[in-house]
């Protein structure tokens, strides 16, 4: 049986009904292979379209090629449109965040490449959040969200 293939993914929908904006769809290339510690995936995004929020990781480090389309990246020094063939890294902490949208007339596809395999704590900084995952090679795992006003000291609820 052939392996996964970016020229012609599988892709599944992503996005929340309640949040339009956010709706792309991705192909799991790397776990369909069978990779555990590297993830990658292929992202299409129609015109209009974000592929997820403003983001930035402390666990895992990221790199993006575009196939086709004309995506936009918007990073800690602002947006830009990136070029087909374009590669882009983005190191892990809050000099690494970004977001991919389209706000060009065809749809955009890049290949997203990351380190995977263990925990990964995310930054939400438009929303306010942080994000906690556990990141098992099959998608599944602990996966929590939190507002960062609700935050406790360290020896909150702490008796003993």
């Amino acid at each position: 049986m052939p392996g996964p293939n970016i020229f012609d993914p599988d892709f599944e929908q992503r996005g929340h009904p309640q949040r339009p904006e956010f709706d792309a769809r991705r192909a799991f290339i790397g776990r369909r292979a069978g990779s555990e510690r590297l993830g990658a995936s292929v992202w299409e995004i129609e015109p209009g379209r974000s592929a997820y929020p403003y983001h930035a990781h402390l666990g895992e480090e990221e790199l993006i090629v575009v196939l086709s389309g004309r995506p936009s990246l918007r990073t800690p020094d602002g947006w830009r449109e990136l070029e087909p063939g374009e590669a882009v890294a983005f190191a892990r902490g809050e000099a690494g965040a970004h977001q991919l949208s389209n706000r060009g007339s065809e749809p955009a596809r890049f290949l997203a490449i990351s380190t995977s395999g263990s925990p990964d704590i995310v930054l939400y900084p438009d929303a306010g959040k942080i994000g906690a995952s556990e990141r098992r090679p099959d998608g599944s795992g602990l996966s929590r969200f939190f507002f960062l006003e609700a935050a406790v000291d360290y020896w909150d609820g702490v008796d003993s």
